[in-house]
């Protein structure tokens, strides 16, 4: 009998705890927190976009490019996107990277995330430029790869 009391009341200290709502500190470490984007090399983009457009249904947006809609895992409500776009073989956007793609990183905290970069010894290409959608930086990683970043506007920041 005693076990019983013991399994019920463990039980509803469990349902207690559950119902509490803590509140987490709110992280604001500069890292990587999604992927902003896909960029590649094509020999036809406007053909490999038709492909992708009549064989995987995406839709290309006014800056030649296919949005998905992503969200965060920790904060739901916040819709975010993530880029996908052919780039004509060689198009300087690339430079100064050997390879045929980009990837986009959606990052939080950029202005911490550039000192702790240099600070790394991390090649910048560029200085965070500012638009009404977010702030954006170039870097090479240690294989080569250029890297774009971006640090979305956040919904609050945008009214």
């Amino acid at each position: 009998m005693l076990l019983i009391i013991a399994l019920v009341l463990t039980n509803c200290n469990s349902a207690i705890n559950k119902s509490k709502k803590t509140t987490s500190p709110v992280d604001t470490s500069p890292k990587a927190t999604g992927i902003g984007g896909i960029f590649f090399y094509s020999d036809n983009p406007k053909e490999t976009k038709t492909w992708y457009v009549k064989n995987l249904g995406l839709e290309i947006n006014t800056w030649g490019s296919s949005s998905f809609e992503t969200r965060n895992v920790n904060n739901p409500e916040v819709i975010n996107s993530t880029q996908w776009r052919p780039f004509k073989k060689g198009d300087a956007y690339f430079s100064p990277s050997q390879k045929d793609f980009m990837i986009n990183y959606q990052v939080q905290n950029m202005d911490a995330l550039v000192i702790k970069l240099k600070k790394n010894g991390v090649t910048l290409l560029d200085s965070v430029a500012n638009y009404d959608y977010g702030k954006f930086l170039h870097i090479m990683d240690s294989e080569g790869n250029k890297i774009e970043l971006w640090e979305p506007i956040s919904s609050d920041k945008k009214q």
